[in-house]
């Protein structure tokens, strides 16, 4: 019997290093990049230990390893994009860098933690004319598309109301059971961890000012640009950004967060939170005058689990429909790298952007945030 490749051999695979090779990587990027290997081949790594880059060459077969992004620049011409997925605090100096090395760059979120870190990545994206994606994966989902497809129907002034919902379990719930068995090492070299102190100081007295030297402050600025930033990032690609902040509580521990947000005509509720339930319970919910659609997520750290849609509505007859749609069960990591390749290869448009106002709506939520 024969068998039918599934995917076309695009005319050019394009060599890729990582900076960052943690449980990010290990779990989710290199398993992915490996399985795309008709667009996409790591040919080297880039982190500050060793013991980890010696795992990860190992385990995914790259070559070359380096620890430090200078050094892996000078030996490796022939790299045409560097996705950066390290620590947080060094997101926005590795991209400039790398740009003004004449590279290509994906950057996992956040892709920067303070707006003069933004503003320095867009000035050398200009001046070098290269891409910049930022890895914001649940907007590529199929069935987020589709929500936005049935956003497009709701004639203006006809949505009642959105709920954006982000209930977690701790990730190591979900990585355990995954199958991909990444490993964790501590071999760093001494006085890193001082350094990233010092510069996530100064990025927090960047962004948050007086409020950068309360702890819960802090907990809740990591949290805004890490979980948050899906959920706030994909909700201003369907309505755009509010007109102000509501009401921003969250609770002792600054785990929870409850926002209410103001757009003409309606308010938008976010819900997030992380405990230790090994749960994913994360949706977008769009109530309009005449039905109701959402879209459901699931943990992106287990290939393949369905994202889908779900439209509730009257039918001509006066039925009442509940219809649940899963486009593919192809992963949000997969479907972004697809739209990666593109806008590489075939200048498709880059739709996560560094001018993205992550952000600005962050710092408006900080503003009005009070705790219970």
């Amino acid at each position: 019997m024969a068998i039918t490749q599934s995917t076309a051999s695009p005319a050019h695979v394009i060599p890729v290093a990582l900076i960052g090779v943690g449980e990010i990587a290990m779990n989710t990027h290199l398993p992915t990049l490996t399985l795309c290997s008709h667009m996409f081949k790591p040919v080297a790594l880039v982190d500050i230990s060793e013991q980890a880059l010696a795992h990860c060459s190992q385990k995914f077969h790259v070559p070359k390893t380096y620890t430090t992004v200078d050094a892996m620049l000078a030996d490796c011409p022939e790299v045409e994009l560097v996705m950066i997925m390290n620590a947080n605090e060094y997101h926005a100096i590795h991209a400039v860098q790398c740009l003004k090395a004449g590279k290509n760059v994906f950057i996992e979120k956040p892709m920067a933690m303070t707006v003069e870190g933004a503003n320095d990545i867009e000035a050398a994206r200009v001046a070098s004319g290269k891409v910049v994606f930022v890895g914001y994966m649940r907007r590529y989902a199929t069935a987020f598309l589709r929500v936005k497809e049935e956003l497009s129907k709701v004639a203006s002034g006809h949505i009642n109301y959105i709920r954006v919902r982000d209930i977690i379990g701790m990730n190591d719930l979900f990585v355990e059971q995954s199958g991909t068995f990444p490993l964790k090492f501590t071999d760093f070299p001494a006085g890193s961890g001082a350094e990233r102190g010092k510069l996530s100081e100064l990025q927090l007295a960047q962004s948050l000012g007086v409020k950068a030297g309360n702890e819960l402050d802090q907990r809740t600025w990591m949290l805004l640009n890490g979980l948050a930033s899906h959920d706030l990032s994909a909700l201003r690609e369907l309505v755009g950004m509010p007109q102000r902040i509501l009401s921003a509580v969250r609770s002792p521990d600054g785990l929870f967060v409850w926002v209410t947000m103001q757009y003409p005509g309606f308010v938008t509720y976010y819900e997030m939170g992380i405990d230790n339930v090994r749960k994913f319970d994360a949706h977008i919910e769009v109530y309009a005058k005449d039905r109701h659609f959402k879209v459901t997520y699931d943990t992106p750290y287990v290939k393949g689990l369905p994202i889908t849609t779900t439209i509730l509505r009257s039918l001509e007859n006066g039925d009442h429909s509940e219809e649940v749609i899963r486009p593919t069960f192809e992963d949000a990591f997969t479907l972004e790298y697809k739209a990666l390749y593109a806008s590489l290869t075939q200048g498709a448009e880059v739709k996560t952007s560094v001018v993205d106002e992550d952000l600005v709506l962050f710092k408006m939520i900080m503003d009005a945030m009070v705790t219970v």
